[in-house]
């Protein structure tokens, strides 16, 4: 869960807690490390981000803007391979941000890529993944979707139900293909972040239980299908996870159901994939763990847990989404209306909103932001960032503390945007959504183009 320190603000009526308002940082124009992109840095004053000048990138592209840099995902895949080692796969969860250069990026330094809709999967065809490098995911996939994983040729297919497993069998007896199969395992894990993204206890829509067993049952009927290969399990227990412990219970519980496997069926599985939802810092309270440090610890998990079972290890893969590119990503907003609320806060509002970051409205999230394009040495004040849409709840910073001379056309940056903020955007209000560009060694290119009012209006036809 992203992580909040202090309340959504007073309200009528409202005991405010003893640290209300939060603290001022100590320097407004610093850049929190481990929060922005690596490649991020102020020169005179303004935000560089992939070695461009945020004020030409705003000229250029237009505003809101989401501003990737693309050497600083490229490292994120590589920390990770390193991290795990030449045994072990890391997939890039495509839902977190998907597009054909995003696509590119991961497939290139060696990840693969999981997805989770047809959408998803037609992305990354287009975009040259190679398809036994691909991974389906998704709770309902239609026969449609199952077909075209077929005939592409998809790496792994895991499965989600008993009805997805009798409709894979059935378009197996007309096809030459045998796909390898994993079966979702719901641990019953509760993993301690947002309610909405925890996923591995047993009162939601995903996996198959372990402790009604019909986790056992899934895999029986798996095993039991001529066109099915069986090859692991899989185990996702949730998103913003900063804690292993739940990794630790879940490896344990999914390694007990591969030895009653083995026990059964006289068959070792040759994958485990714990899925992803590892955290990232997007405020200075945050403590992810480091990458390294990760995988160190979910390698020794799942060796002690085989080792204890006399069970062969399995292949590990784990699906970093929100750290490959959640931190890689900064939306630039122009200031537009400031309306100062006597006693409470500054309201500031932008030229975006709920609309290119619902997160902080679905998930109460919080984020980093910061003046873009100048210093300001002028006392700090606190503020509400909101955006241009009709509802009291547009907020996309809740707190920051912002320089006291902040005036309309001034740029804010608002961190860690890379992860969510593009794949849930909509056109709320008929908002255009905005454009993604790529910035890498003092150049900037569009890898996804801005919609326009023309581009509403065409699928308008009535």
């Amino acid at each position: 869960m992203s992580r909040i320190a202090h309340p959504a603000g007073p309200r009528h009526g409202d005991v405010l807690p003893a640290d209300y308002p939060p603290a001022p940082p100590a320097d407004l124009n610093a850049l929190h490390p481990g929060i922005w992109p690596r490649g991020a840095w102020r020169s005179g004053g303004v935000l560089m981000l992939g070695g461009m000048d945020v004020r030409d990138l705003a000229a250029e592209f237009g505003t809101p803007l989401y501003v990737c840099d693309e050497q600083d995902v490229r490292s994120r895949c590589r920390d990770y391979l390193e991290a795990l080692g030449p045994g072990d796969r890391v997939c890039y969860a495509a839902k977190a941000f998907c597009c054909r250069a995003m696509l590119r990026w991961v497939s290139s330094e060696g990840l693969g890529v999981d997805v989770c809709t047809g959408g998803e999967l037609e992305v990354a065809l287009a975009a040259g993944v190679p398809p036994e490098n691909i991974a389906l995911h998704g709770n309902n996939k239609t026969v449609d979707e199952l077909s075209r994983a077929l005939s592409a040729g998809v790496g792994d297919i895991v499965v989600d139900s008993f009805e997805e497993i009798a409709r894979l069998a059935y378009l197996t007896e007309e096809s030459a293909a045998r796909p390898n199969v994993l079966v979702r395992v719901t641990t019953g894990v509760e993993a301690h972040t947002h309610e909405f993204m925890a996923t591995a206890h047993d009162d939601q829509k995903f996996g198959f239980s372990l402790a009604s067993g019909a986790a056992e049952e899934a895999v029986r009927r798996v095993i039991a299908s001529p066109g099915l290969s069986f090859a692991g399990l899989h185990s996702h227990i949730g998103s913003q996870i900063f804690d292993t412990a739940g990794f630790e219970v879940a490896a344990q519980r999914v390694v007990g159901l591969a030895v009653r496997i083995r026990d059964e069926h006289g068959i070792e599985i040759a994958d485990l994939d714990l899925g992803g939802g590892f955290g990232i810092a997007y405020t200075e309270e945050d403590k992810p763990p480091e990458v390294m440090e990760l995988a160190r610890r979910l390698g020794a998990i799942v060796d002690g847990q085989c080792q204890a079972a006399g069970l062969a290890r399995p292949r590990l893969t784990v699906e970093p989404g929100r750290t490959i590119v959640g931190p890689s990503t900064v939306t630039l907003y122009t200031v537009g209306t400031i309306k100062d609320v006597d006693g409470l806060r500054t309201y500031v509002s932008v030229d975006g909103g709920m609309s290119d970051n619902i997160r902080t409205a679905l998930y109460d999230a919080s984020y980093a932001c910061a003046l873009a394009s100048r210093a300001s040495s002028a006392p700090p004040v606190l503020c509400r960032v909101v955006g241009k849409h009709c509802e009291s709840g547009d907020i996309v910073v809740r707190h920051a503390y912002l320089p006291s001379d902040l005036a309309p056309g001034d740029l804010l940056a608002v961190a860690a945007t890379g992860a969510y903020c593009r794949e849930m955007a909509s056109n709320y209000n008929h908002v255009p959504r905005p454009a993604v560009v790529a910035v890498s060694a003092g150049t900037a290119r569009t890898i996804v183009r801005r919609e326009s009012i023309d581009d509403l209006l065409r699928l308008d036809v009535g």
